[in-house]
């Protein structure tokens, strides 16, 4: 998947109507895209920056049915989420994988009400179940995560639900779109909707942000599925367009593994705020988040708020004996939901009560617009947004195939262990090129486990074309250790420059806007 072969796609295909544009590359609009081309439609995807760059490179990294909608009683949500969680781990091995969690009962009353709520959990599952919930005395607890407070601790429950890496899954789903026909394109800002003579959305003018080219593209449907984002193209169609999204910040905060001892995560259901806060191992470290601040401004790079920070600190505090402190933070990144706006709300709704079903959208114009929804249920949100906008564009009806569809990297019982796992059937590729030129296979950063050959793979078929590209997205350095990745950068700039044909002035460049931003992860000492 390179990005010049698809520019030239579409330069090729510019006199001919496009079936479906689809404006965005989140997990929505790559789901959608993906889902669309896999039917056969001409389809052309358009992100203003990079695959994954807002908010979908910056979740929780789990998997989940929503332990939180199922108390709320947003049963219809978890039920489908439940069903999706299962097809993205029977699709996706290489990324999802099953994660045990476990709740910490410190009352007498949690261990019979949270056993009875997850085993209602375990029943929507259903077949696509990933595991029995089970009631842990307190010995079993303090086992299975030996550095958790146990003072006034009586037990637990485990249960079970799916952990994934976001934007790797988001560049494989890219590569399966193209695999099926589709074209993907990073750094393609659509700076307007075209419309017919008599007010219906038939195109869009967008720019190259690379080079500045500008391209004026037609198409039969047009989807707008670009998150927090989808109300400036709501604009574009109708100025007087009323807000469709709230967006809510969640943070997360990064430390070494040594702070959650054992292999399973921590649930901890009753927060000051009155959200699920969450520990979770990921590719060494611990995730642990998250919060929901409503914003009134939305941004492709947010920053974590001072309060936020401190009520992660204060809450995992409580629970772990190795307390975390400010010098432990590894990176810090937030990222923004772009929730449904509630009808007829005012401001009255709370973020954290506002459902994170998706919502649909069809503009008078045409115009297609999903907003809502989450990570888990990406696939169905495609096929409802496509179904929408086949029947909108006048397409002939197809079905959806995406339900069994294995995604780019797919492979068998994937080794968890191996450095390389989460490239699935790539990993065997880049191994060879490393048998070859034994110097691609060194480490670059002694903290973490990232190599040449991954920044040159993600440079030739992964369409990576800046550090931040490399450093955020296709590995997660800045994820996982901000002061690391920012050590990192020269040598990535040098690598990738000679990927790209780029000269040393391009360079220096791409290291002083990785060092800006890098910057915005870690707290300075």
């Amino acid at each position: 998947m390179k990005r010049e072969r698809m520019l030239s796609t579409m330069q090729a295909q510019a006199d001919t109507p496009w079936d479906i544009i689809v404006i965005g590359g989140g997990a929505t609009g790559l789901g959608t895209a993906l889902d669309a081309a896999s039917r056969g439609y001409r389809t052309l995807l358009l992100e203003q920056s990079d695959f994954s760059k807002g908010t979908s490179s910056r979740s929780t990294k789990l998997v989940h049915g929503g332990v939180r909608y199922l108390a709320q009683g947003d049963i219809s949500l978890v039920l489908e989420a439940l069903h999706e969680r299962g097809l993205m781990r029977q699709n996706a091995p290489h990324l999802v994988k099953n994660q045990s969690f476990i709740i910490p009962n410190y009352d007498w009353w949690d261990g019979p009400f949270y056993t009875v709520g997850m085993k209602v959990y375990d029943m929507m599952a259903g077949k696509l179940g990933l595991g029995p919930s089970q009631l842990l005395s307190r010995e079993e607890v303090q086992k299975a995560i030996p550095n958790l407070k146990t003072e006034g601790l009586r037990g637990g429950v485990i249960y079970y639900d799916g952990q994934f890496d976001d934007s790797r899954l988001a560049i494989n789903i890219a590569q399966t779109c193209a695999e099926h026909g589709g074209v993907v394109l990073n750094y393609m800002c659509v700076t307007d909707l075209i419309k017919n003579r008599i007010g219906i959305v038939s195109g869009v003018e967008v720019i190259d942000v690379e080079s500045g080219d500008t391209f004026t593209l037609q198409a039969k449907s047009v989807i707008n599925a670009t998150g927090v984002f989808v109300d400036e193209i709501m604009h574009m169609d109708d100025p007087d367009a009323a807000p469709l999204v709230r967006p809510s910040q969640g943070v997360h905060i990064i430390l070494d593994k040594a702070f959650l001892k054992g292999d399973s995560a921590i649930m901890i259901p009753k927060t000051s705020d009155g959200r699920v806060l969450f520990a979770v191992p990921w590719h060494e470290r611990v995730v642990v988040g998250t919060t929901d601040t409503p914003l009134d401004k939305c941004s492709l790079e947010p920053r974590a708020l001072e309060e936020e920070i401190e009520f992660i600190l204060s809450t995992a505090k409580q629970y772990l004996t190795r307390e975390p402190q400010r010098k432990d933070i590894l990176s810090i990144f937030a990222g923004l939901r772009p929730l449904a706006a509630p009808e007829n709300d005012g401001e009255g709704t709370s973020t954290k009560e506002i459902s994170r079903s998706h919502h649909l959208r069809v503009s008078l114009s045409g115009l297609v617009t999903i907003t809502g929804g989450k990570w888990t249920t990406y696939r169905k949100m495609a096929e409802d947004t496509v179904n929408k906008a086949a029947m909108v564009g006048g397409l002939v009806h197809e079905k959806c195939r995406t339900e069994d569809m294995p995604i780019h990297g797919w492979i068998s019982n994937p080794d968890y262990n191996d450095p390389l796992y989460y490239y699935g059937s790539d990993a065997d590729y880049m191994r060879d090129l490393v048998s070859d030129h034994p110097e691609l296979g060194k480490k670059l950063h002694e903290r973490l486990p990232y190599t040449p050959i991954e920044i040159i793979w993600s440079a030739r078929y992964e369409m990576a074309r800046t550090v931040e590209d490399i450093l955020a997205r296709r590995q997660r350095a800045l994820f996982l250790d901000a002061r690391a990745a920012l050590e990192m950068a020269a040598d990535v700039a040098a690598i990738l420059a000679r990927e790209l044909g780029r000269d040393e002035s391009w360079q220096k460049q791409q290291v002083e806007q990785f060092t800006e931003l890098a910057r915005g992860y870690f707290l300075e000492d």
